[in-house]
């Protein structure tokens, strides 16, 4: 977690996936962000997305990160801004027609900031309602520009990297919780700092999640009560398998013959 102006200001998160078929869906990276006690970034003025743009800079660069590598590569960004209307999109008389397409955005944390950086003819709209943040430092610049850190509606069903956003009462109370004793109101916290611009030797670093990175989040927790359920079965399924292969006893087969030894044998008739 990256916290740019210190402890008293919004954190961020970077989830990027070096693995292409590893990245996520928008509702899965919303999800992502809030059961890790955050938000889909919400940006909320120019500052803020400079802030951004700024620390993917960083990251692409290799300055920061500590993951052994040159940084991050070519992968666009959801953010958490999506279309009013993007849960209904099969019932378009259930929307408003007489608000524009590009006022139907809105910040999927509650925020009601104005602030918009949409690329060169964007929002396309149609059934393109979730948005991204261009990260395509290679491709060649389009009649917008360079593809780099504007908006662009997609389909919500694309897979991306994203960006998690945490308030300051969410990761103090969650760095708070991780410390021993940390529940008291004399607990301190630790927060890192990115430097702009350029970042000396000595810099903290910036977490890139990769192809495992969100293993936990995706693959186990869901698999947990199907795992169960599994183990359940077998258990109950060997039980039953070893019920029926268990051989009679030496009682019952001795209690038979003497039943038999007792009945009275019939030598003769007499007439």
């Amino acid at each position: 977690m990256v916290c740019v102006d210190g402890e008293a200001e919004p954190c961020y998160k970077i989830a990027y996936f070096r693995d292409m078929s590893s990245r996520v869906a928008f509702w899965e990276a919303r999800q992502a962000c809030g059961m890790d006690g955050g938000a889909l970034l919400s940006i909320e003025s120019l500052a803020e997305q400079r802030n951004i743009e700024n620390l993917l800079q960083e990251l692409r660069s290799g300055a920061v990160g500590g993951t052994g590598t040159s940084g991050i590569a070519d992968g666009d960004y959801w953010i958490g801004l999506t279309r009013a209307d993007a849960g209904d999109q099969n019932h378009p008389e259930n929307t408003n027609t007489f608000t524009s397409c590009p006022e139907l955005y809105r910040w999927t944390d509650g925020s009601v900031a104005t602030f918009r950086n949409w690329y060169f003819d964007e929002p396309s709209c149609g059934g393109e309602a979730c948005v991204v943040m261009y990260h395509q430092p290679t491709a060649l610049p389009g009649l917008g520009g360079a593809y780099l850190y504007q908006w662009n509606d997609d389909r919500c069903n694309m897979k991306h990297n994203f960006i998690c956003k945490y308030e300051p009462e969410s990761h103090l109370v969650k760095k708070q919780a991780r410390r021993p004793g940390g529940r008291g109101p004399e607990a301190t916290v630790e927060t890192v700092k990115v430097p702009y611009p350029g970042v000396k030797e000595d810099s903290p670093d910036v977490i890139i999640t990769g192809t495992s990175g969100m293993l936990l989040v995706y693959v186990i927790i869901p698999t947990i009560p199907l795992l169960l359920l599994i183990l359940v079965a077998t258990g109950t399924c060997c039980f039953q398998m070893i019920c029926r292969s268990k051989p009679r006893t030496k009682t019952s087969v001795n209690q038979s013959n003497l039943w038999i030894s007792n009945t009275p044998k019939v030598d003769s008739m007499e007439v």
